[in-house]
């Protein structure tokens, strides 16, 4: 999004109000949603176990696997704020806006990834959806192909992580569209 000089117009590509200019005005956007509960303010040890959480174990992930994962759970649980994080933090770290589209359908677009990846990002909905109630063996498999033990046990506390913060920012409703890579102000995670 991109403000005008007369900061009354935002460029948002593939929205408009019907004319195709791609525009849509400030004065026509809806209002944000207001958030439920501030989670770090009033269970400020639930919040730093979190973060001491992240820090865990992203320490034993490749940081671009470990954003493809943040972004992919957080797009399965409809995590808008988190959604919005990871892709600017992706993007920060020289992600291209190319995988980051395409995550959402990568079992289409496996090419724009490494086995690796894929392997991380298969585990990722495997643990986020527990429809069958566990992770299946030919998916566990895979991950333990591309990833050591060491690797692997980081990389299921880091999917871990981001579902249990999914569920603190969808639940406390966060507001998407504020967090600015390298802050800490509206940071929920590391």
């Amino acid at each position: 999004m991109t403000n005008t000089d007369s900061g009354t117009e935002s460029t948002v590509r593939g929205t408009g109000s019907g004319t195709g200019s791609g525009t849509v005005r400030d004065d026509e956007r809806l209002p944000e949603h207001q958030p439920r509960l501030d989670i770090a303010r009033h269970a400020p040890e639930a919040y730093k176990a979190m973060i001491r959480l992240a820090t865990a174990a992203k320490k034993g992930v490749d940081p671009v696997v470990f954003e493809l994962v943040q972004l992919r759970a957080s797009q399965i649980n409809h995590c808008a704020f988190c959604i919005d994080m990871h892709s600017k933090d992706a993007l920060a770290a020289g992600e291209s806006v190319e995988r980051i589209v395409q995550l959402s359908a990568w079992e289409e677009s496996k090419h724009f990834y490494t086995a690796k990846e894929i392997a991380a990002i298969e585990l990722t909905e495997a643990v986020t959806v527990l429809t069958d109630g566990f992770v299946p063996d030919d998916v566990y498999e895979r991950a333990a192909k591309h990833f050591d033990d060491t690797e692997l046990a980081h990389l299921i506390a880091a999917i871990t992580l981001i579902n249990g913060w999914n569920r603190f920012a969808v639940t406390s409703r966060m507001v998407p569209g504020h967090y600015t890579p390298g802050s800490t102000a509206h940071r929920p995670a590391e």
